[in-house]
């Protein structure tokens, strides 16, 4: 297990794509960290591992790790990772979305994804807005605040991106945010292992399109309100007084259920024989 910051540098992302593009004080740093540490924890082959990502801010991911990456269309992470699953159901396959990517545009694909189960890993980069774009108002844009699309405040009402996954049937769902790196890290491992279609939630900040605009502070001060305006769900359950107003995080569900390419082979299998 490798635990050194410059030697996971080393191991798992592409020298060449280095300094990264993301904005001074951005979150998505943290998260893709948590990513490959949990890669790393669990020693996985990198030949045998596909990240998937579409477009955004979040999908600049897939450039700077040295995994077999595909950068699609956008909107398209899900439906690009279905097909790379179905043609090799053994490798580990792992998608790194946007809020915009992953519920706007590519919402529809995020939703079967989650009802067939298929084993697949998503990871959901939250910021609250279409940061590369310029900063338009996403699905989790809270309502009231303020985006280049919304100058006014944003009137439509915001999806819990979680809530979202576990009615459609994804058997994984966690949640965490750059604050809470290390429990991002587990979540993520513990969703790559689940055998089945997993939904990672990773609350990352926007200083730049989303802070600003709405007075938010920096990304210390962005940081420090995740720190303290989060609840993990074991102790939500316990003390649901303290649960109003707060962000809940951790593992959120964890249903197995039988895996979507194993149930499809089946069905060829029966003719073959």
């Amino acid at each position: 297990m490798m635990n050194n910051c410059s030697d996971l540098t080393q191991k798992y992302y592409r020298d060449g794509k280095l300094p990264h593009i993301w904005c001074p004080g951005c979150g998505h740093g943290i998260l893709l960290n948590a990513l490959v540490r949990a890669i790393d924890n669990l020693g996985l082959d990198k030949d045998n591992v596909c990240v998937v990502s579409g477009i955004g801010c979040s999908s600049r991911a897939t450039g700077y790790i040295d995994f077999n990456t595909l950068h699609t269309t956008h909107g398209r992470a899900i439906a690009y990772a279905t097909g790379v699953k179905h043609a090799n159901p053994d490798m580990t396959v792992i998608v790194v979305t946007g809020d915009g990517d992953c519920s706007a545009i590519g919402g529809n694909h995020l939703i079967h994804a989650c009802r067939r189960n298929i084993d697949i890993t998503t990871i959901c980069f939250n910021n609250n807005i279409y940061g590369m774009t310029g900063g338009q108002f996403s699905p989790t844009t809270p309502t009231g605040d303020f985006a280049t699309t919304a100058p006014h405040g944003n009137v439509d009402r915001t999806f819990d991106l979680c809530s979202l996954a576990q009615g459609a049937g994804a058997t994984y769902v966690g949640r965490a945010t750059a604050y809470h790196a290390t429990q991002l890290t587990t979540l993520i491992e513990n969703g790559i292992k689940n055998k089945g279609f997993s939904f990672i939630e990773g609350i990352s900040v926007c200083p730049t399109n989303y802070g600003r605009k709405n007075k938010k502070g920096d990304s210390v001060k962005m940081l420090t309100y995740l720190k303290d305006n989060c609840i993990d769900k074991k102790i939500a359950d316990k003390k649901p007084e303290l649960v109003e107003n707060k962000i809940i995080i951790g593992e959120l569900y964890n249903n197995p259920s039988p895996e979507y390419t194993e149930c499809y082979k089946t069905i060829i299998d029966k003719f073959q024989d």
